[in-house]
């Protein structure tokens, strides 16, 4: 995909890439500025028949599509430990792999992480945050930044217990989509990842004693038995939600629908994995027919970040 045209959103993006970089200790060749340490698998996306009156999207309405899945640490710090607490949130990113057009491959991508909050409104004040937390004045700069901004309080106050298992860990979006069936209405959801083996986590004194790799590596040790499960819903926004702006969440009582099960199969080699993942870039906006943006202005920004740290990793 092309890079945007728009200039403030490519200097902001520009900016938080290597603002990123310098918080995690300054450039890692070859590794994202955020979520840095992670492992690739492969699995299979299974639509339920709710998934289909939602959207006329090709993954939720055909038998099955074939998956790329990443689960990832936080920090742009490539070999951040597993028990450090840190290391969290931790995230997702789902890919699907839709029939070839053209001659070209097809794809849609889901992103989410183990927090509903996200740091800041948009993307030009996450920077603004990352300019004072980075700084030569962060001991006054971020409290004044905070001062200014309950919500980045609130993200950063939030519990981030660390998982039992990258299996046993819920995952949030927290932009806003829309999903279009044929008939061309419209739904507003966010996507959630929930584990079939239910959520575990661990406390501060239990992940102490953890192995720096305990994560990653319980994830190869469980797939030596069998596959497991994760089920990805839409929490379904109603009259007067919020769609624009991913700090303000919906009641916990909307309708959360079942859209499928993703099927983790296989760990990919380290190897393997690690040479993948420095040319794979996903991409928060779907550009698939059947699912849309909604006017979150996070989407952009999170999406040119995403391009441009993506094109430095293939030239590492």
């Amino acid at each position: 995909m092309p890079l945007t045209e728009d200039t403030q959103i490519l200097d902001t993006s520009k900016g938080l890439v290597e603002r990123l970089q310098v918080a995690s200790g300054g450039t890692h060749a070859g590794f994202r500025p955020a979520h840095a340490r992670g492992r690739l698998l492969t699995g299979t996306f299974t639509p339920t028949s709710q998934a289909s009156t939602l959207s006329k999207a090709h993954h939720f309405n055909a038998p099955s599509t074939p998956l790329t899945i990443r689960f990832s640490s936080s920090t742009g710090i490539p070999d951040i430990p597993d028990n450090d607490p840190t290391a969290n949130p931790r995230g997702i990113a789902l890919r699907f792999h839709l029939p070839e057009k053209d001659g070209k491959r097809q794809h849609t991508d889901i992103i989410a992480h183990s927090t509903q909050f996200f740091p800041t409104r948009t993307g030009a004040e996450f920077l603004e945050f990352l300019h004072a937390a980075t700084g030569p004045d962060a001991e006054t700069a971020v409290p004044e930044f905070l001062s200014r901004h309950p919500e980045t309080v609130e993200f950063l106050q939030d519990p981030k217990p660390s998982p039992v298992s990258f299996a046993t860990e819920i995952f949030y979006g927290v932009n806003a989509f829309k999903l279009i069936d044929s008939a061309g209405k419209t739904t507003f959801v966010r996507y959630r990842v929930v584990p079939v083996a239910g959520l575990h986590t661990l406390s501060d004194k239990e992940t102490k004693v953890k192995s720096k790799d305990y994560l990653f590596d319980e994830l190869a040790t469980r797939l030596e038995s069998s596959p497991f499960e994760l089920k990805l819903l839409a929490q379904i926004a109603e009259e007067g939600d919020v769609t624009d702006n991913a700090l303000k969440r919906w009641p916990v009582e909307r309708n959360l629908a079942e859209l499928g099960t993703v099927k983790v199969e296989k760990v990919l080699a380290e190897e393997e994995s690690l040479k993948e993942q420095k040319k794979i870039i996903f991409d928060p906006i779907p550009r698939v027919d059947g699912v849309d943006v909604s006017e979150d202005p996070l989407l952009e920004v999170r999406a040119t970040v995403y391009l441009v740290s993506g094109r430095q990793r293939r030239e590492a």
